[in-house]
């Protein structure tokens, strides 16, 4: 037998110090530069460090000597006194150096053995959105949260910068398991390119601590979003998500005219089932007038989303369960998104930069990248240095815009929103497009203010419930409601194009 427990130990225990030495110049001799060098480095630190940890182990289980076999093998070598022991040593050694004389191959240098190690590259699977993990490839969570019923239809930019807004989704969508797989699907992903760009970071410690946190705050009830552990009722949700004050409303008659998406979003906001037809809405959100959610039937309810009140012990505890893992889900995504903040906004950039580009400079820069990677020499310009002692944005071409071009923009003005929790907007274009932002959106609701073009440019909290007041005292706020139903065109049986509300006066006529 060529090897012996006492030899794989020692063998172990040389194996443990050559990698702790390799490691230890790596990082002194080899310098690495580029952001690929750096992330190879990286990687081939890991895979010797797992060496090490599986040596490790199998040092324990030799040492634990669970079958006896190490202490049996000890013995051997005392057997028959001190002559025996030199005799059973020199057979030993005859065997081992036997075996090396059969397989000459398995006798490589040490030297040899550290040069490969050193210059190995191990093998990371990026996509080639990712960039070699410079930025994150979120298309794919996008698409499925544009296409759900809890999502709605933004851009790419706006779901990457608003990614852990989960506060937005009503209760009763977050209790479903289309998003309860959207969101295990986010965190797989993240999690992924968490361990594949830092590979020397120990995931599970920011875990141990995330879950011994989340457990605590979840039975203090200050989980945000989630305050009464998934038990009570999902009003105080809607107070904030498009719930309708139905005092203002005396029949389903006027509801109809508020328009299908509305009423969806009023019975979502309430946990009530929000499919039918556009009256059969309004009949079902006309019942709740005056009434508590839990003198309601249940069945007008959503599944998982009737007020506890209605529900039975064991649906309360079914329910608590389902709230708290799509809870630890949401803590964990806004975790490793405060963790990758900087990739983030490195992609939110990236993203800018490729709407700025024209087709040509697409191809040419999809051109550029191809021939790189067929040389096998990457080059890592966005790495590089650059002199922008202004901060000035950069363009296409990766290089900071011209002063001139930054000034014609207005990137020099700053905006704040108070609404938005003092968010600062560089540049008028920026600062305009972010009242149909979900953080404004979210800020009116807060307020229990519909957002409507009445409030542009209105950035002052003070101002913003005054005019509201204004609007409700003066009998706007229904129109203001109803506008997109009156901007709604109809088509007459000649084909002639009207507006709602020009049809509807013609037809009274009798003209159409």
């Amino acid at each position: 037998m060529a090897s012996t427990l006492l030899e794989e130990t020692r063998q172990a225990h040389d194996d443990i110090e050559r990698l702790e030495r390799l490691i230890v110049k790596d990082f002194a001799t080899q310098q690495a530069a580029t952001h690929k060098d750096k992330l190879l480095q990286s990687h081939r630190v890991r895979q010797m460090l797992d060496s090490i940890q599986e040596r490790s182990a199998k040092l324990i289980r030799i040492y634990d000597d669970e079958d006896g076999a190490r202490k049996e093998e000890i013995a051997q070598l005392r057997l028959g006194g001190s002559d025996n022991v030199f005799s059973n040593f020199y057979e030993r050694l005859k065997e081992v150096r036997e075996y090396h004389r059969k397989f000459p191959d398995d006798d490589l240098t040490e030297a040899e053995n550290d040069e490969a190690l050193l210059q190995e590259q191990p093998a990371v699977p990026f996509s080639g959105e990712e960039a070699m993990g410079r930025f994150l490839d979120l298309h794919e969570s996008y698409q499925t949260f544009i296409n759900s019923k809890f999502g709605k239809q933004i851009d790419y930019f706006t779901y990457v910068s608003s990614v852990t807004d989960f506060g937005s989704i009503p209760r009763a969508q977050k209790l479903t398991k289309q998003y309860r797989d959207y969101l295990a699907g986010l965190v797989g992903y993240l999690e992924s390119f968490y361990e594949r760009t830092q590979p020397l970071a120990q995931l599970s410690k920011h875990y141990e601590k995330l879950h011994a946190d989340f457990s605590e705050r979840w039975q203090a009830g200050s989980v945000e979003g989630w305050e009464d552990r998934g038990k009570g009722s999902h009003a105080a949700d809607g107070a904030a998500s498009g719930a309708l004050d139905l005092d203002a409303f005396d029949s389903a008659d006027e509801l109809e005219m508020l328009g299908a998406e509305r009423l969806k979003e009023a019975l979502q906001a309430l946990g009530l089932k929000c499919g039918g037809t556009l009256r059969q809405r309004a009949e079902r959100l006309m019942l709740t007038k005056g009434k508590r959610l839990d003198q309601l039937d249940k069945s007008l309810f959503a599944k998982g989303a009737a007020p506890a009140a209605l529900q039975s012990e064991a649906e309360r505890e079914r329910q608590a369960a389902a709230s708290r893992a799509v809870a630890l889900l949401e803590t964990k995504a806004a975790k490793l998104c405060e963790m990758l903040s900087s990739v983030i906004e490195d992609t939110k950039g990236r993203i800018e930069k490729k709407q700025a580009q024209t087709y040509e400079e697409l191809l040419a820069e999809q051109q550029e990248a191809e021939e790189e990677a067929a040389v096998a020499e990457e080059s890592d310009e966005e790495d590089e240095f650059v002199y922008n002692p202004l901060k000035l944005p950069l363009g296409w071409d990766g290089k900071p815009i011209p002063y001139w071009l930054y000034k014609l923009h207005g990137l020099n003005l700053e905006f704040k929103c108070e609404i938005c929790g003092g968010a600062s907007y560089w540049g008028r274009r920026a600062f305009e497009r972010h009242f149909r932002e979900c953080r404004h959106e979210n800020g009116m609701r807060a307020l229990g203010i519909t957002n409507s073009k009445a409030f542009y440019e209105v950035t002052s909290i003070a101002d913003a419930v005054a005019l509201w007041k204004t609007m409700q005292e003066k009998g706007q706020v229904a129109s203001a409601a109803t506008g997109a139903a009156a901007e709604e065109e109809v088509e007459d049986e000649a084909g002639n194009v009207y507006s709602r509300k020009t049809y509807e006066d013609l037809k009274r006529q009798g003209l159409v």
